[in-house]
């Protein structure tokens, strides 16, 4: 018996010998073979750290733990900068006998812990987790049922952020630390999903507007799964945002591309608590020492058909019974709250949506506020509002302390309107509302002095409901900082003439302001004077009626500066005088500096009352004389203050439709990218969008430079230019280092000395940098160089290893005119002749904006040049004279120019060329060889302009792509700045190893 039980004993030890030893005897193989099967069927980076890889089968015996660490997926473009799925550890639990015994193992548990899943959709409706590779469908007369079995004892989620991004719906939700359980049969179409759990919501975006922010959610609910009909049905869910809890019956269903919603709302936990913890400002850390009473009730539904055309009919209600509210440190509650509110839409038309808020009330202290507004639908917009109330600004600071400020005075609110609106009859709201702001007081710690003496009186009545009828009477406003006064008031009557009566005389610290009002990252100084009376009417504008407005008085600015993120360079005015007259504002003189740049101003600002009161689309008029000593264009093109920064940074410049602006411009110096411009003048004319620049004259890089052109952003997707250009006796080694074009088209200027000159005209498109872009370019031109030498260029030094004519280092130029024109990005030569070391030469092609060069050179060389060469060649032919014999070399070049391809264009090699010449010579076969050569070329340049053209299409839409690309960065930049909240706003610790599945 005891050698029975020792030998059971020992079977049993080496059992778990085996079960132990064998996951790490066989776990690259696993691993090899897991890598195998995610290569097959997934099109993404899939990544993990091998050496975070567990197997184990004590940890949840009976079961066996996969792990592993950092686990992800990356997607491929379009989405290649985006991690769909980050984990700092997944773990996988399986039935061991399953894994075993049967032919599909049976999954118990699967723990996902520490990471960030980002779902994103594209306006296209690409979607970044559409990873799978797509399988064949394969015909069978009936389906296999699986026996994998997945029914999970325990799914956990522990500290994962999730962010859903989609683009196509202009829709953002952002949840942070999620800790969620749940378990369901999922191998079945319809299964319960058993969820529990919870987080934080950080953000929950609609067409930008944010509905949540800063929330904690819970939820405990059954969901019941119906995968052939895509539906999903809760019943007694429970979710908790903050305090606030409320249950869930009813479904949400997809089963086309319409969604079908039937769900029910009812509040849970009645109080009136719950309703303040969804008030970001009370609810805090302090939110649990809160004293409150009263009680609520809460309940919604949504029913309906939401897709393209519809939206489903909805209800909320929500009523609170004499609610109150207090810190305990602080000696005033709010009491008395009551509410009574409504949102209801039958139609499942958002247009024929109501507001009710029949009951509204509230005592701050012992001021009581009193209110109402209901709204019929948005169609007719019609309404009636009421609020009344006295309040004291200290006792309210006692209710809700401002850190850092004291406030004082004393507001009083008593407005009452009812009525429609609708622009097309006429017809506004009936109004009589007083708003009153008396002995008011600010004062910061920041600052030693208090903003006093705000007051207020303010005014709107209406008894007809009728525009013409409306009078908005600000009868004063007014303050007072350190003895310096600051007063006003404010008349508009009769909006369909729009009658106005305004004025504002004091003087006014702009650095004091700034220290009692902080604003975020933004520095403001100086001093403003204003001494400004207005009257008249939109009415007398519109007819031009200048007569009929009295406008009269000036502003004085001194010591002004003004710099924020945007802007770090910075504006001073050191001082500017501006007078108002009714048809202008005259800039008399301003001295100012932008950034590093000294500029003086005078001009003036027309038809700015229409402007600023009319209907849109009234332009605004201005016309500028500005002069400049040394202006630095580089300082504000670029994210830099340095003067000698690059202008990688460039971005396009949306110009405005509704802007009529000339500038006559005057500078000794202006610094733009590596360009330097002495005595520069011209003018610049802003109209509908478009800019001109006119009669713009300056001196260059050692000659003169003169230009017409414009640029627009009328499509933002193709910013486009034009230019006409006049140079004389511009350095060629200095255009080459100063112009891109120059550069991409004129790669050989960089080895060329010399002047030229050139009248030039050229258009295409602007990328998102504000540069050309090079295979949009058109144009057209005529360019005059003047004696010019070439040294050490590669082209000339393909030619000379050819021929053995001549090997000198520098080649001079006798002045020539060369006809070029650009099309598709690609400059084309016209033949043009030249001396090549004295022979007549005739060269011809094109450069592409790739760098690829195409060209002909074909150069006639006296044959007694050849020397031996040729002489071995004509020994024995009878009558040959060569003393007056020419050899037409002709070579193709391609290739690049730093890397040129050089030929003999009819011959493997010179001697053979040379044979074949003379033989051609003796029997007067020279013009069929040349229109042979001729005829070649010509066809290898159409093919490669037929290539040229092919790929400055492929890179004109790649632009196009980047600016949509740049368009869209606006909505990354609204996502990058949630998930930079979402940072903030948790404070992750690693989450422990996951506990058994089945812990029982």
């Amino acid at each position: 018996m005891k050698k029975l039980l020792f030998i059971v004993i020992a079977v049993f030890a080496i059992l778990m010998v085996v079960l132990a030893a064998v996951p790490y005897l066989f776990k690259d193989e696993i691993f090899n073979k897991l890598d195998q099967e995610l290569a097959k069927t997934v099109n993404a980076q899939v990544y993990y750290d091998r050496d975070m890889l567990s197997l184990s089968v004590f940890k949840n015996f009976p079961q066996l733990t996969a792990g592993m660490g950092e686990f992800g997926i990356k997607g491929n473009p379009p989405f290649q900068n985006d991690t769909l799925v980050h984990l700092g550890r997944m773990q996988v639990d399986l039935d061991i006998w399953s894994v075993i015994f049967d032919d599909n193992p049976s999954l118990k548990g699967l723990h996902l812990l520490d990471g960030e899943i980002y779902v994103k959709v594209l306006e296209d409706g690409m979607a970044n987790y559409d990873i799978m590779f797509e399988t064949e469908e394969e015909e069978v007369e009936e389906p296999t049922p699986s026996a994998f079995q997945l029914g999970i004892d325990l799914i956990e989620v522990r500290n994962l952020n999730f962010i859903y991004d989609d683009r196509s719906l202009d829709y953002i939700m952002v949840l942070s630390e999620m800790n969620l359980e749940g378990s369901g049969e999922l191998t079945t179409d319809v299964y319960d999903l058993d969820l529990s759990g919870g987080g934080n919501i950080v953000n929950l975006s609609y067409e930008g507007i944010e509905y949540l922010t800063k929330k904690k959610m819970t939820i405990d609910s059954k969901i019941n799964v119906d995968l052939n009909e895509m539906r999903f049905a809760a019943k007694d869910a429970n979710l908790t945002l903050n305090e606030f809890g409320f249950g869930v019956d009813g479904f949400l269903a997809m089963p086309a591309d319409d969604i079908e919603v039937d769900v029910r709302f009812n509040g849970d936990n009645n109080d009136f608590r719950s309703v303040l913890s969804l008030v970001p400002g009370i609810y805090s850390e302090s939110f649990q020492d809160l004293n409150t009473s009263g009680e609520m009730d809460f309940s919604g539904m949504v029913k309906g058909v939401y897709n393209e055309s519809s939206f489903p009919a909805f209800q909320f209600n929500l009523n609170i019974d004499d609610g109150m509210f207090q810190y305990p440190e602080l000696p005033r509650p709010v009491q008395h709250v009551n509410m009574d509110l409504t949102v209801l839409n039958e139609s499942g038309n958002l247009d024929y949506t109501s507001i009710n808020l029949s009951k509204f009330s509230l005592e701050f202290g012992n001021q009581p506020f009193i209110g109402s507004f209901m709204l019929k639908d948005l169609v007719n917009y019609e309404m009636d509002a009421k609020l009344k109330g006295t309040l004291d600004l200290l006792e309210m600071t006692a209710i809700f302390p401002l850190e850092d400020m004291e406030l004082k005075g004393r507001l009083a609110i008593d407005v009452d309107a009812a009525g429609r609106y609708d622009t097309l009859s006429g017809e506004i709201p009936k109004i009589d509302a007083e708003v009153s702001l008396s002995d008011g007081f600010i004062k910061s710690n920041a600052y030693p002095a208090p903003l006093n003496n705000i007051n207020v009186k303010a005014m709107a009545l209406n008894k007809t409901g009728q525009m013409k009828d409306l009078t908005v009477n600000v009868s004063s406003f007014g303050f007072e900082l350190e003895e310096e006064t600051i007063t006003g008031k404010l008349l508009i009557d009769n909006l369909e003439a729009l009658n106005y009566d305004f004025s504002i005389h004091g003087a006014l610290d702009l650095g004091k302001i700034a220290s009692i009002l902080p604003l975020e990252e933004m520095v403001l100084e100086g001093r403003i004077q204003a001494d400004i009376d207005a009257s008249g009417s939109y009415e007398a504008i519109e007819k031009k009626r200048f007569n009929q407005l009295a406008t009269s008085g000036e502003l004085k600015v001194s010591d002004f500066y003004f710099a924020d993120p945007e802007y770090p360079q910075g504006i001073r005015i050191h001082e500017a005088s501006t007078e108002f007259g009714p048809q202008a504002i005259q800039l008399s003189s301003m001295d100012a500096r932008f950034g590093k740049s000294p500029v003086q101003a005078n001009g003036t600002l027309s038809n700015y009352m229409a402007y600023l009161l009319g209907e849109a689309g009234q332009e605004l008029k201005g016309d500028l004389n500005l002069y400049s000593s040394n202006f630095n264009v580089n300082e504000w093109m670029t994210d830099s203050e340095d003067a000698d920064a690059d202008t990688t940074s460039l971005e396009l410049v949306a110009l405005p439709a509704n802007i009529d602006f000339r500038m006559k411009v005057e500078a000794d110096r202006i610094t733009y990218d590596n360009l330097t411009l002495e005595d520069a003048s011209g003018s610049m004319h802003l109209k509908d969008a478009v800019l001109r620049l006119e009669g713009f004259k300056t001196k260059t890089l050692g000659g003169s430079l003169a230009f017409d052109g414009s640029y627009t952003t009328r499509d933002i997707l193709h910013p486009s230019f034009d230019m006409t250009l006049d140079i004389s006796s511009l350095g060629v080694q200095e255009a080459f280092q100063s112009f891109v074009t120059v550069r991409a088209f004129a790669p050989i200027a960089q080895h060329v000395t010399g002047n030229f000159s050139t009248k030039f005209s050229f258009s295409g498109l602007l990328g998102q940098d504000m540069m050309p872009v090079l295979s949009s370019l058109d144009g057209k031109g005529l360019i005059r160089l003047a004696e010019t030498a070439i040294r050490d260029s590669p082209l000339i030094q393909g030619i000379t290893s050819i021929t053995k004519l001549n090997d000198a280092a520098t080649l001079r130029l006798k002045p020539l005119n060369i006809s070029a024109e650009i099309v598709d990005g690609m400059l084309n030569i016209a033949p043009f002749e030249l001396q090549l070391w004295d022979y007549p030469t005739r060269i011809q092609g094109s450069t592409g904006f790739d760098g690829r060069i195409n060209y002909l050179v074909a150069v006639d060389v006296p044959a007694n040049k050849f020397g031996s060469q040729i002489n071995n060649l004509v020994s024995g032919a009878l009558g040959t004279d060569l003393s007056n014999t020419t050899i037409p070399l002709a070579f193709n070049v391609g290739g690049s120019y730093n890397k040129p391809q050089v030929s003999l264009a009819s011959a493997d090699n010179l001697e053979s060329y040379l044979a074949n010449t003379l033989k051609n010579r003796l029997t007067n076969e020279k013009e069929n060889v040349q229109e042979q050569i001729a005829a070649e070329f010509k066809a290898k340049e159409d093919s490669l302009k037929q290539e040229i053209s092919e790929k400055a299409r492929v890179a004109r839409d790649s632009v196009e792509k980047e600016a949509e690309k740049l368009i869209e960065s606006s909505k990354e930049k609204a996502v990058d700045e949630v998930k930079n909240l979402l940072k903030g706003f948790t404070n992750r610790k690693k989450t422990a190893e996951p506990e058994k599945s089945n812990p029982e």
